[in-house]
Protein backbone atom coordinates (compact mmCIF):
# COMPACT_ATOMS: atom_id res chain seq x y z
CA UNK A 1 0.00 0.00 0.00
CA UNK A 2 1.54 3.57 -0.62
CA UNK A 3 1.87 6.17 1.27
CA UNK A 4 0.15 8.61 -0.54
CA UNK A 5 -3.73 7.95 -1.68
CA UNK A 6 -5.06 11.06 -3.58
CA UNK A 7 -8.50 12.10 -2.17
CA UNK A 8 -11.09 13.51 -4.15
CA UNK A 9 -13.74 15.55 -3.03
CA UNK A 10 -17.51 15.39 -3.92
CA UNK A 11 -20.95 16.55 -2.90
CA UNK A 12 -22.83 13.53 -2.37
CA UNK A 13 -21.46 11.87 -4.88
CA UNK A 14 -18.75 9.55 -3.58
CA UNK A 15 -19.96 6.11 -3.30
CA UNK A 16 -20.93 6.93 -6.90
CA UNK A 17 -18.26 7.56 -8.50
CA UNK A 18 -16.14 5.01 -6.77
CA UNK A 19 -18.14 2.14 -8.02
CA UNK A 20 -18.24 4.12 -11.60
CA UNK A 21 -14.39 4.10 -11.47
CA UNK A 22 -13.92 0.63 -10.42
CA UNK A 23 -16.86 -0.65 -13.12
CA UNK A 24 -14.61 1.49 -15.26
CA UNK A 25 -10.75 0.06 -14.52
CA UNK A 26 -12.07 -3.57 -14.36
CA UNK A 27 -13.80 -2.85 -17.58
CA UNK A 28 -11.07 -1.64 -19.39
CA UNK A 29 -8.87 -5.15 -17.86
CA UNK A 30 -7.32 -3.80 -14.93
CA UNK A 31 -7.43 -4.56 -11.30
CA UNK A 32 -10.37 -1.91 -9.11
CA UNK A 33 -11.90 -2.45 -6.01
CA UNK A 34 -13.59 -0.80 -3.56
CA UNK A 35 -12.67 -0.65 0.04
CA UNK A 36 -14.16 0.75 3.21
CA UNK A 37 -17.02 3.21 3.60
CA UNK A 38 -17.16 5.28 6.51
CA UNK A 39 -20.34 6.75 7.24
CA UNK A 40 -21.24 10.17 9.05
CA UNK A 41 -22.47 9.46 12.91
CA UNK A 42 -24.22 11.99 14.94
CA UNK A 43 -21.36 14.28 14.78
CA UNK A 44 -22.20 15.08 11.52
CA UNK A 45 -21.14 17.46 9.56
CA UNK A 46 -22.95 15.26 6.82
CA UNK A 47 -26.76 13.37 8.11
CA UNK A 48 -26.24 10.52 10.46
CA UNK A 49 -25.75 7.04 7.81
CA UNK A 50 -24.77 9.26 4.63
CA UNK A 51 -21.51 8.08 2.98
CA UNK A 52 -18.37 10.29 4.48
CA UNK A 53 -16.01 8.34 2.46
CA UNK A 54 -15.22 5.12 0.59
CA UNK A 55 -11.33 3.49 -0.76
CA UNK A 56 -11.08 2.65 -3.57
CA UNK A 57 -8.01 0.93 -5.57
CA UNK A 58 -7.69 1.59 -9.21
CA UNK A 59 -4.74 -0.24 -11.01
CA UNK A 60 -2.70 -0.60 -7.56
CA UNK A 61 -3.21 3.28 -6.73
CA UNK A 62 -5.39 3.62 -3.65
CA UNK A 63 -8.07 6.48 -3.54
CA UNK A 64 -10.11 8.04 -1.25
CA UNK A 65 -13.29 9.84 -2.72
CA UNK A 66 -14.94 11.88 0.02
CA UNK A 67 -18.10 13.67 0.46
CA UNK A 68 -17.03 17.17 1.30
CA UNK A 69 -20.33 19.02 0.47
CA UNK A 70 -20.61 22.02 -2.28
CA UNK A 71 -17.82 24.11 -1.03
CA UNK A 72 -14.68 22.95 -3.00
CA UNK A 73 -15.38 21.30 -6.96
CA UNK A 74 -12.62 19.60 -8.97
CA UNK A 75 -10.75 21.83 -12.27
CA UNK A 76 -7.96 20.55 -14.67
CA UNK A 77 -5.18 22.08 -12.34
CA UNK A 78 -5.41 18.03 -11.42
CA UNK A 79 -5.73 15.20 -13.60
CA UNK A 80 -5.51 11.59 -13.33
CA UNK A 81 -3.32 9.93 -15.98
CA UNK A 82 -3.89 6.78 -17.62
CA UNK A 83 -0.97 5.02 -19.30
CA UNK A 84 -2.28 2.88 -22.21
CA UNK A 85 -0.99 -0.02 -24.14
CA UNK A 86 -2.26 0.57 -27.16
CA UNK A 87 -5.19 2.19 -28.91
CA UNK A 88 -7.77 -0.29 -28.09
CA UNK A 89 -6.77 0.71 -24.73
CA UNK A 90 -7.06 4.12 -25.14
CA UNK A 91 -10.45 3.62 -26.61
CA UNK A 92 -11.58 1.66 -23.85
CA UNK A 93 -10.90 3.83 -21.42
CA UNK A 94 -11.75 7.33 -23.59
CA UNK A 95 -15.45 5.65 -24.32
CA UNK A 96 -16.13 4.54 -20.01
CA UNK A 97 -14.70 8.24 -18.75
CA UNK A 98 -16.26 10.45 -21.21
CA UNK A 99 -19.81 8.83 -20.57
CA UNK A 100 -21.71 11.53 -19.63
CA UNK A 101 -18.80 13.49 -19.46
CA UNK A 102 -17.16 16.05 -21.79
CA UNK A 103 -14.03 15.20 -24.19
CA UNK A 104 -11.24 17.66 -24.46
CA UNK A 105 -8.01 18.46 -26.19
CA UNK A 106 -4.87 16.46 -26.13
CA UNK A 107 -6.14 13.30 -24.22
CA UNK A 108 -7.90 15.35 -22.10
CA UNK A 109 -11.84 14.69 -21.10
CA UNK A 110 -13.47 15.51 -17.47
CA UNK A 111 -16.27 12.97 -16.40
CA UNK A 112 -19.63 13.35 -15.20
CA UNK A 113 -18.10 14.34 -11.31
CA UNK A 114 -16.26 16.87 -12.97
CA UNK A 115 -12.60 14.93 -12.42
CA UNK A 116 -10.17 15.60 -15.19
CA UNK A 117 -8.60 12.45 -16.88
CA UNK A 118 -5.38 12.21 -19.56
CA UNK A 119 -6.08 9.20 -21.56
CA UNK A 120 -2.48 9.01 -23.19
CA UNK A 121 -0.41 6.01 -24.78
CA UNK A 122 2.94 5.29 -23.70
CA UNK A 123 4.33 5.23 -27.18
CA UNK A 124 3.61 8.88 -27.02
CA UNK A 125 6.49 9.64 -24.43
CA UNK A 126 9.20 7.52 -27.21
CA UNK A 127 8.12 9.87 -29.48
CA UNK A 128 8.07 13.46 -27.73
CA UNK A 129 11.68 12.37 -25.87
CA UNK A 130 14.06 11.45 -29.11
CA UNK A 131 16.92 13.56 -29.99
CA UNK A 132 15.14 14.18 -33.34
CA UNK A 133 13.16 17.74 -32.57
CA UNK A 134 10.95 17.40 -36.21
CA UNK A 135 10.00 14.25 -35.35
CA UNK A 136 8.95 15.06 -31.89
CA UNK A 137 7.62 18.81 -33.19
CA UNK A 138 5.45 16.98 -36.12
CA UNK A 139 3.97 14.81 -33.22
CA UNK A 140 3.29 17.95 -30.66
CA UNK A 141 1.48 19.76 -33.56
CA UNK A 142 -0.78 16.70 -34.60
CA UNK A 143 -1.65 15.70 -31.30
CA UNK A 144 -2.33 20.00 -30.55
CA UNK A 145 -5.26 19.16 -32.69
CA UNK A 146 -6.91 16.34 -31.13
CA UNK A 147 -9.32 15.22 -28.69
CA UNK A 148 -8.71 11.25 -28.06
CA UNK A 149 -5.40 10.52 -28.89
CA UNK A 150 -4.97 8.06 -32.36
CA UNK A 151 -1.85 6.32 -32.35
CA UNK A 152 -1.60 5.95 -36.13
CA UNK A 153 -1.82 9.26 -36.63
CA UNK A 154 0.95 10.10 -34.26
CA UNK A 155 2.95 7.52 -35.57
CA UNK A 156 2.46 8.48 -39.07
CA UNK A 157 3.18 12.13 -37.87
CA UNK A 158 6.87 11.19 -36.13
CA UNK A 159 7.70 8.90 -39.16
CA UNK A 160 7.11 11.78 -42.09
CA UNK A 161 10.04 12.79 -44.04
Amino acid sequence: MSKIAPCLWFDGQAEEAANFYVSTFNACGQDATTGDILHYSDAGPGPKGSVLSVTFMLAGQEFIALNGGPHFTFSPAVSLFVKCADQAEVDRFWEKLSDGGKPGQCGWLTDRFGVSWQIVPTAIGDMLKGADAARAGRVMQTLLTMTKLDIDALRKAYEAA
